[in-house]
């Protein structure tokens, strides 16, 4: 299957910059799958399409300020991008300018709070990467780290909580599960009241976020791991919605690539943790889910592969069309579809 069928075109305008002001007022796109019908709505009336019983999985990764400014001992400028904690002190990191940090660089970070060595170059020209500090990393994060915004917002995030799920628990994620970005507990509180069940997977968000797909056939493409777990009593949540005829409803596609690791060819899942490269395109039969919560995503992405896999892609590539014609938000602080 060719790369260039997943293209679109998109002016670079409906590019979110920004969240929008109150989470549940973005809009909503739902698409029935079955008649091909297209529906415009606001996001908070995903209420009236979930029925109780429905079972709704959410990833409650919690981003970490990934995104490190600082200097080689020569005076060098460098930015690392954290992707992965490998064990203990040692991490998979995304570095700029990847030709001047070789192994055995060292970079020093706010003012000597932070060091780090180049300790190997990975596959994909990520970087091994050893930090040595004094205190609690997570701390020294907090204090010196920004948050890692993808490279297509310009603007500058005024909260760092709005690239945070309201519901975001354990850190380990370089970019926010964005499908889950629309829910306030309001509206979560309502589902609940209403009788859907909520279960959590975790999937810490990595590298497959920014790694564009070059190669000209997709089948060639090679997924980044991400890692991965979920608790029994949220497994049995998901299995009793399963066994009695109900709906999984995925909050995003991280949700989603984990349930489909994890189920079994009945669609049940256990309790488990591991590391993921599952690559979802056109041709995949899904296990697990039903129903699938997402954002618009890049052209020519992985992410887009996933939803035309779960959806007919002329069908998906038709309702973004007509998303550009009705100006809708793009990307990770845009506006979000529910393919039921």
């Amino acid at each position: 299957m060719e790369l260039s069928e997943f293209n679109y075109e998109l002016p670079e305008e409906l590019i979110a910059q920004v969240p929008i002001k109150q989470r549940d007022e973005s809009r909503l796109m739902v698409l029935d799958r079955k008649n091909e019908k297209i529906e415009d709505k606001i996001f908070k009336d995903i209420i009236d399409y979930i029925e109780p019983g429905d079972c709704l999985v959410r990833n409650n990764t919690k981003v970490i300020p990934a995104r490190l400014y600082g200097k080689k001992e020569t005076g060098a400028n460098v930015e690392f991008v954290l992707l992965k904690n490998i064990e203990g002190d040692m991490w998979e990191t995304m570095v700029r300018p990847g030709n001047k940090l070789h192994e055995g660089a060292k970079v020093i970070f706010g003012d000597g709070l932070l060091k780090a060595e180049i300790i190997e170059t990975l596959e994909g020209g990520t970087r091994k990467v050893k930090f040595t500090y004094n205190g609690i990393f997570n701390e020294i994060l907090d204090r010196i780290g920004l948050m890692p915004l993808p490279p297509y917002i310009h603007e500058s995030l005024k909260e760092n909580d709005r690239y945070q799920t309201v519901y975001a628990k354990y850190k380990g994620s370089a970019a926010a599960p964005t499908a889950g970005l629309h829910f306030t507990n309001e509206l979560l509180k309502k589902l609940e009241e209403k009788g859907v069940q909520i279960a959590n997977v975790t999937l810490h968000v990595g590298i497959g976020t920014f790694r564009p797909v070059k190669e000209k056939n997709i089948e060639d493409h090679n997924m980044h791991t991400e890692h991965y777990y979920i608790k029994q009593e949220d497994a049995d949540k998901i299995n009793k919605a399963k066994l009695a005829g109900k709906r999984i409803i995925s909050v995003g596609t991280t949700s989603c690539r984990t349930l489909e690791t994890v189920a079994d060819e009945n669609g049940l899942v256990k309790e488990a943790e591991g590391d993921t490269g599952i690559f979802i395109y056109p041709g995949y039969k899904f296990k697990c889910i039903d129903a699938l919560i997402t954002n618009f995503h890049l052209p020519e992405s992985t992410l887009l592969m996933l939803v035309s896999a779960f959806a007919n892609k002329d069908f998906i590539l038709k309702a973004y069309k007509h998303a550009v014609e009705e100006k809708y938000r793009f990307f990770s602080f845009g506006d979000a579809m529910f393919i039921m």
